[in-house]
């Protein structure tokens, strides 16, 4: 059984970690080809699969030294059909793979979860087009049909919650709420954001959380800003209005280039850990449910250490 499905932990105000950007560490410090992104076919092989895990348990040590939370993302962020059709997987390997990096992660969280340390399965889902470009946006029961199968293989291979990471528009998070929910599995939301804090259709976060909640009846149990450094939305939830409550986490980047940088960029800006870590302390100041934080491009552990260091004992 799922050991958390029914009560994730992080809804309390203890503080949970995230692991850091996965992909970028794979490329730029394994020296790992991951085509089209994507980390997911790393599991069909013994050695690469060791290498993932070994990541995993890298970030899950760090939250066990300071007696924390961890949420552990699968690394299934393009395991979805269009993006496995362009790697060459068919749907019923992308059943298999998606199942097999739950059970990855749920032999991380038998490792290290001791009952302080708690280690949350989180299923990743990714969005169907590119990360920092919407493109052809999708209706909501269109994304609701393309993300069913992938969180369907993630629910039934026992995560504890599904996360969808780098939504670029509400749409398509309405879809990914409502298959989530037809699965009775918790849904985490998380937005991209570019350096004006608006989402890359233009639309306000403000704005995107309101739209999904409203067509889903609050179903995503929180929601999150990743791919994005602080200095990009800090002064929207600088505010202190009400609709900032609903987020609870944030995955930063490390570099405060923007998407458009980042996607021409050669050479990783892995920034300044120990700034990112008092970037994270003074969003905790202005955030009051921040409780889940974690690292997305160009971060890796020692970014993860230090926003603990800076945000453990606020």
């Amino acid at each position: 059984m799922p050991k958390y499905r029914n009560a994730l932990p992080q809804l309390s105000n203890d503080l949970f970690l995230t692991d850091s950007g996965l992909e970028t560490v794979l490329i730029f410090h394994n020296q790992i080809d991951l085509p089209d992104f994507a980390s997911f076919p790393l599991l069909e092989e013994a050695e690469s699969r060791q290498v993932l895990k070994n990541y995993f348990c890298r970030h899950a040590a760090i939250a066990k030294k300071y007696g924390v939370g961890i949420v552990l993302e699968t690394p299934t962020w393009r395991a979805s059909s269009d993006w496995g059709k362009r790697l060459g997987f068919h749907m019923e390997d992308l059943d298999r793979l998606n199942r097999s990096s739950v059970k990855l992660i749920r032999e991380v969280q038998e490792e290290f979860d001791d009952g302080i340390t708690r280690v949350v399965v989180s299923g990743n889902i990714g969005p169907r087009g590119d990360g920092y470009d919407p493109g052809d946006i999708m209706s909501d029961t269109g994304a609701e049909q393309y993300h069913l199968p992938q969180i369907t293989s993630l629910t039934g291979a026992k995560a504890d919650m599904i996360c969808a990471l780098t939504m670029t528009n509400a749409q398509e998070a309405i879809g990914v709420v409502r298959a989530a929910q037809s699965n009775d599995i918790p849904v985490c939301i998380a937005f991209t954001v570019e350096t004006d804090g608006n989402l890359p259709t233009g639309q306000s976060l403000q704005s995107a959380i309101e739209a999904v909640d409203e067509a889903t009846d609050n179903g995503p149990v929180y929601y999150m800003v990743n791919c994005a450094h602080p200095t990009h939305f800090d002064n929207v939830v600088s505010t202190g209005e009400s609709w900032l409550n609903r987020i609870q986490g944030v995955r930063a980047n490390a570099s405060m280039m923007s998407h458009a940088e980042l996607d021409e960029a050669e050479e990783l800006d892995d920034g300044n850990p120990h700034e990112l870590g008092e970037q994270f302390r003074d969003l905790k100041a202005m955030m009051p449910n921040l409780n889940v934080m974690g690292g997305c491009c160009g971060t890796d552990h020692r970014h993860i250490e230090a926003i603990c260091t800076s945000c453990n004992s606020t």
